[in-house]
């Protein structure tokens, strides 16, 4: 394997490929995945993920929703944009401008960690204006304490170390490797969920733009004006999340106006991987409470 994702080797067998598609936009090409029919739901994943984490939930929303799923910049098989615009705000503006390049306009938006800080960054900025945001374990708030001036530097030394990606990515080739990583989330998902993450793992573009995201990050201006935040947030946090333990969706909730935090045990930070039917139901209720689509009978999706 090359430092880049191939779609015609690595693409294969690739989640819900049918749905895939490449566009221009922002300067640079994307893949998106686009499935069903309805108001419009936009996806964004989280660090180091793609689209391939939406696998068995985008199928489910799809029968209530057109959603569009892009893989962010430098992830998956979208290209990467110089390493200044891998960060909140600009990645929030490039997000954007692939809504404007497919023409939707998007009700709902469900972001999984950083996912969620980017559809609240391009909400907060007049990008989009969704009725409701939904949050799934959304990473939000910035490390605390001594992890603040440890964690940020040492990001940005392995970012700006171009030796970093490959070893890395060598590293995490074995299989093992991947297993603890997803396991230290506090989930536990299938083995084609553990073969995709390793298949991303093993590109040194993929991991470089995962570290240069960690390295850019800054959301202090985010959790300044999450009080200005006009459109609904759902807050759905798992109880065993490891990577972002549900304090922080409390935290965030006393931020916000309009948020309400849904708990949910026995998950981890990849609920919606471990659980995709149950976040589905949540997703749709939320929907359903905000207006944006009407209820159905036993809330199927």
């Amino acid at each position: 394997m090359g430092s880049r994702l191939s779609w015609s080797t690595d693409g294969s067998g690739w989640p819900n490929r049918q749905a895939s598609r490449f566009v221009e936009a922002a300067g640079y090409r994307w893949h998106v995945q686009v499935l069903g029919q309805g108001p419009v739901a936009l996806l964004a994943h989280g660090t180091g993920a793609a689209t391939h984490s939406w696998r068995a939930l985008m199928p489910l929303l799809a029968k209530r929703f057109t959603v569009v799923a892009p893989d962010l910049p430098g992830h998956g098989f979208t290209e990467t944009p110089r390493a200044h615009r891998i960060s909140l705000v600009s990645m929030a503006r490039d997000l954007a401008a692939l809504c404007v390049k497919l023409e939707v306009k998007p009700q709902l938006a469900v972001g999984h960690s950083a996912g969620a800080a980017i559809l609240a960054r391009m909400a907060l900025d007049g990008l989009i204006a969704p009725r409701l945001i939904v949050s799934l374990n959304g990473a939000f708030l910035p490390f605390d304490g001594l992890a603040a001036f440890v964690l940020s530097p040492l990001a940005k030394a392995l970012a700006f170390n171009p030796l970093m990606p490959w070893i890395f990515a060598r590293r995490a080739r074995d299989p093992a490797a991947v297993h603890r990583l997803i396991v230290n989330t506090g989930s536990t998902i299938d083995a084609q969920g553990e073969r995709l993450y390793g298949r991303l793992v093993a590109s040194p573009a993929h991991v470089a733009a995962a570290m240069q995201m960690m390295a850019n990050w800054d959301l202090r201006p985010l959790v300044r004006d999450l009080q200005k935040l006009r459109c609904e947030l759902r807050l759905i946090a798992a109880a065993k999340d490891r990577a972002v333990p549900p304090d922080v969706a409390c935290r965030v909730r006393e931020l916000t106006t309009n948020a309400r935090l849904e708990i949910v045990p026995g998950y981890g930070h990849l609920m919606h991987e471990e659980a995709p039917q149950l976040t589905a139901v949540m997703i749709v209720e939320a929907a359903v409470a905000s207006g944006i689509i009407a209820m159905q009978h036993g809330m199927s999706v």
